[in-house]
């Protein structure tokens, strides 16, 4: 890949996360310890100025390769331009805490907890898997009260965070809801809702497809290949200038418009973040809102939550519906707690209780496919992650380590923030899963 390519992915959130990819498939060493990769011991970006070899900039920097993304992280916004997602001018509703005393007490208990990572024989505490897992930050929530909180590396408690394409998640939401609500036809095609998409392959497919992922849509993820198409999106989107002789399509859109077909809609789930962002243009012009005002309108101002969260954006001011936002730890719990809660918070209902209904009961299993054996024999709707585990969890994820983790049965919320150096969270998942299972037990008797 050459130098001015390079250049040009990395101006994008999904180039910089394909770049992960990419790094974290070549990878061949053992990487270093998290304690010993944690930002305040690197020295990134420390210092006035910093020295030459700690400086982290865009995009004369791989900002996003390890360990440079322990910090990066946490600084999005001072690399690639962004919206916000407002929470307006309302004062936040404070979580519920249990006395400083027995919070202290669950931290300790929590973290002593042992658990039988996948595919292990030996047993690991909660508080090793935090660190093995490269955590930037995690909450706990049980019965709507706090009962854990720790923060790590880059994250400090007013900070915010990337949570990668846990923001799928977020769009997928905002489109069950306008489902629930009947101003989205999930059964429309696609060209009857965006008649602009002409001749690409989505034309033909359900809005419900395009949610769950089941189109049949020519979209290669083969990062080894230099001619694959997620470097040609990430071109596409790169808010960099392009040069004189490109030729390609600018923005997220226009490369959406002449998105070719493969396979049969509705056949299988295939993983591609194009859809994703199908989905954010389809509730866009249903609404006549950008999917940053919709996450404001319908979330981030009625939840009482305590930050402000940004999304990144293409070079025409396209937010990246697929993997753009960054937000805070503490949001991110209020965010779960409503999906728990079926859509009411703080003594309010935000939305219908059937949207979460439709989410919790999974999709079509048979149409998963085996490409994530850590997971599990789960299924994936509306842009969500259901275990049908006995506990019925489910999930948004995001690469690197990034999770907001729903256990219905144990009313416990899970919120982790990581930076774990290799992106895929099949590599992360052996360690997570039972993990979050354990505690889950442990909180259902205490």
């Amino acid at each position: 890949m050459s130098l001015l390519t390079s250049k040009l992915f990395s101006g994008t959130m999904g180039g910089v996360i394909a770049l992960g990819l990419a790094m974290g498939a070549q990878a061949q060493t053992v990487p270093l310890s998290a304690q010993e990769t944690d930002p305040n011991v690197m020295g990134w970006m420390q210092g006035f100025p910093p020295p030459p070899d700690k400086i982290i900039t865009q995009p004369d920097s791989d900002y996003f390769s390890f360990p440079r993304l322990r910090w990066s992280v946490c600084h999005l916004r001072e690399f690639l331009p962004t919206e916000e997602i407002s929470r307006g001018i309302g004062a936040p509703v404070p979580l519920s805490y249990p006395s400083p005393s027995d919070f202290a007490e669950l931290r300790s208990q929590i973290d002593a907890l042992t658990f039988t990572p996948q595919n292990s024989d030996s047993l690991m505490t909660w508080e090793q898997s935090l660190f093995a897992n490269y955590t930037d930050g995690m909450l706990i929530m049980h019965r709507g009260e706090v009962v854990y909180e720790r923060y790590f590396g880059c994250l400090e408690e007013e900070g915010k965070h990337a949570i990668m394409s846990m923001t799928k998640s977020f769009t997928g939401l905002l489109a069950e809801i306008m489902v629930a609500e009947g101003l989205l036809d999930d059964g429309a095609l696609v060209r009857e809702v965006v008649p602009e998409i002409g001749d690409s392959a989505f034309a033909s497919a359900t809005v419900r497809q395009v949610m769950d992922m089941t189109t049949g849509v020519k979209y290669s993820e083969d990062y080894a290949d230099p001619n694959a198409d997620i470097w040609l999106y990430s071109a596409a989107a790169s808010p960099l200038p392009k040069p004189a002789d490109y030729e390609g399509p600018n923005g997220y859109w226009e490369y959406l418009q002449q998105v070719e077909g493969e396979g049969k809609h509705g056949a299988e789930f295939h993983y591609k973040t194009i859809n994703s962002d199908m989905l954010g243009w389809i509730i866009s012009r249903v609404s006549g809102k950008s999917v940053t005002e919709l996450a404001s309108d319908r979330l981030w101002r009625r939840m009482g939550v305590e930050q402000d969260a940004y999304q990144t954006v293409d070079g025409k001011g396209v937010p990246f519906a697929g993997g753009g936002i960054t937000a805070g730890l503490r949001d991110l719990g209020r965010l779960g707690q409503l999906m728990l809660n079926e859509g009411r918070l703080n003594g309010q209902r935000l939305f219908p209780a059937k949207v979460v209904e439709k989410i919790r009961a999974g999709g079509d299993r048979s149409k998963f496919g085996e490409g994530f054996p850590t997971f599990g024999a789960g299924s994936y709707i509306s842009q969500w992650w259901v275990l049908h585990n006995d506990h019925g969890a489910y999930a948004a994820r995001g690469v690197h380590g990034q999770t907001i983790y729903v256990d219905p049965t144990a009313e416990m919320v899970l919120v982790r923030l990581a930076s774990f150096p290799q992106a895929q969270n099949g590599f992360i998942d052996p360690t997570s899963l039972p993990a979050y299972q354990a505690v889950a037990e442990y909180l259902m008797v205490r």
